[in-house]
């Protein structure tokens, strides 16, 4: 059984993190804004607590006894690049054994050198939201620590209605052996990159 700090757990991907880890026999410290709104999620090994994922110290607090930490966050109020890149300057300071933190697929690349994000026909309106990720993965990269794991891609759709390749590595693997090597997954609607750019974690 491990310790695990899940930022942004009132989000999808966080609310799911929560749900897998508890089945697993994990012991999860929940960490959201504001707790009062996810008392539900409070139960058997699963403690919710306050924190903001861009403050240093806080997170640092929050996953002080931990084994890993997992950061699934979103803020629709912030500036996408300023706020991915304080959480990822945060999250790569936490004292533990394990990192991995949910990003979006479309930072992967649909021909060598070219990013979905960076296609001719993709949405502009959504590239700011891309760019703030893309930020954001780059002080994960630069990060002075060694790393455990690659950061998860959260599946993102194509300008062609189809799921934009998921990163996925195995434990151990580095930033750019995972970035070479990415696995398709399924089809999915043309909703989810809407999806994933609006409302709040």
């Amino acid at each position: 059984m491990s310790k695990i700090a899940i930022f942004g757990a009132g989000g999808r991907a966080g609310r799911h993190a929560v749900r897998e880890a508890q089945a697993r026999g994990h012991e999860v410290t929940a960490v959201v804004r504001d707790p009062s709104r996810y008392t539900a999620m409070a139960g058997e090994r699963v403690t919710v607590i306050a924190g903001d994922v861009t403050d240093r110290g806080g997170v640092a607090a929050a996953a002080d006894g931990h084994d890993a930490a997992i950061g699934a966050v979103y803020d629709a109020t912030a500036d996408p690049e300023a706020f991915y890149v304080a959480a990822a300057d945060a999250l790569s300071r936490a004292d533990v054994g394990r990192l991995l933190v949910v990003t979006i697929g479309t930072l992967l690349e649909v021909a060598p050198g070219v990013r979905l994000l960076d296609a001719p026909e993709f949405p502009a309106e959504y590239r700011p939201f891309c760019l703030g990720h893309a930020a954001g993965v780059d002080v994960l990269r630069a990060a002075p620590r060694p790393w455990t794991g690659w950061p998860s891609a959260r599946p993102a759709t194509s300008t062609t209605g189809e799921c934009a390749p998921e990163a996925t590595a195995p434990a151990g693997s580095t930033p750019t052996a995972a970035s070479r090597t990415p696995t398709l997954r399924s089809r999915c609607s043309t909703r989810s990159i809407r999806r994933s750019t609006t409302g709040p974690t």
